[in-house]
């Protein structure tokens, strides 16, 4: 079960605003990691939350009885982090939302089991939004014995 995750940013406040609007929840400053750093929590009883760092932070080891930190390294463009996160909205909540933004968003059947919103974060970190349609589908067919009849045959010897 995830808790949270981290992402990084161009407008950490923004984005953050936005993924806790489509959660119905709520954005605060977050500076524990880094300076300049928001987190949206989605006000459940997990504490489901994404931290949003500025865009040239990475998280690097801390020596000793210490806290990993930020560190400003330069900007890049595109990750290959990725969430899919459950949204009470509907699909044209999504996509009016994403409009707004001025973020590119579509809807996707991935591998024909299940949809999402491709939900493009700034153009340039991709999120999947899963309406509660789409969380019944993907539930259906993401459980862990459907991962290993998908999977399992195609592992490299």
């Amino acid at each position: 079960m995830l808790f949270h995750l981290s992402i990084a940013a161009h407008d950490p406040r923004r984005v953050a605003e936005v993924i806790a609007e489509m959660w119905r929840g709520e954005a605060f400053y977050f500076p524990p990691v880094t300076p300049g750093s928001w987190i949206a929590v989605a006000g459940d009883d997990r504490g489901t939350a994404v931290e949003v760092y500025p865009i040239d932070t990475v998280l690097r080891e801390e020596e000793g009885d210490a806290d990993s930190f930020g560190e400003p390294t330069g900007e890049t463009r595109f990750t290959a982090t990725h969430a899919a996160l459950a949204t009470p909205l509907t699909m044209s909540e999504v996509m009016a939302i994403a409009a707004r933004e001025g973020w590119p968003a579509k809807y996707r059947k991935r591998g024909g089991a299940f949809g999402v919103i491709e939900l493009w974060i700034e153009g340039r970190q991709m999120m999947e939004l899963l309406t509660s349609e789409m969380q019944a589908e993907y539930l259906a067919a993401m459980a862990g014995r459907n991962y290993r009849a998908m999977f399992a045959p195609s592992a490299p010897v």
